[in-house]
């Protein structure tokens, strides 16, 4: 560890490999990660070449501003939602890519609830990581219910936002195995 910085994940390596190997292009929409999966991205030595940016899009509305999320979807179900995941991995590829034509190759977004509290119905530890890409969509429901502490409510958030920074990329880098 240098500077407070831990090394990527050996996933996270791996994706990038993949990423700048095939010359695909990603971007990725962040609630529940707030930007910690951007950042175990750029980890990765010349990821620029494939990583578009991110939005992190922690508040309601602002993922119907800048992601496209629909309003009645949002109100109806809530931001910690499979079809909200789905729609902001959609809003990622469409929204970060400027200059490079109609979407990015993959959106990858991360929603869910962190914890201590529920929120909009959904406990803590519950988490869905939404992928849209040109090989296809899926939206995964993560259960980290037992990572979430009442003893330790700072703590549980960190674990739940990590086990799912390191899910998103382990999920996205799964469906380009795949294809």
């Amino acid at each position: 560890m240098t500077g407070g910085i831990t090394p990527a994940l050996p996933q996270t390596i791996e994706l990038g490999r993949v990423l700048l190997e095939a010359g695909l292009s990603i971007g990725v929409a962040e609630s529940l990660t707030g930007g910690a999966l951007v950042a175990e991205l750029v980890k990765i030595p010349g990821i620029s070449a494939s990583l578009a940016g991110g939005i992190v899009a922690y508040r309601t509305e602002l993922k119907h501003s800048l992601l496209g999320v629909d309003e009645d979807l949002l109100a109806e179900r809530g931001p910690v939602d499979p079809d909200v995941a789905a729609a902001m991995a959609l809003g990622a590829r469409t929204a970060l890519a400027a200059g490079r034509g109609e979407r990015l190759d993959i959106g990858l977004s991360t929603t869910g609830v962190a914890g201590p509290q529920a929120q909009a119905g959904r406990a803590p530890g519950v988490v869905f990581v939404g992928i849209s890409s040109l090989f296809g969509d899926k939206v995964v429901e993560l259960d980290f219910s037992s990572l979430v502490r009442l003893d330790d409510p700072a703590g549980s958030r960190q674990r739940v936002r990590g086990a799912t920074v390191e899910a998103a990329v382990h999920n996205v880098l799964e469906m380009l195995v795949e294809h």
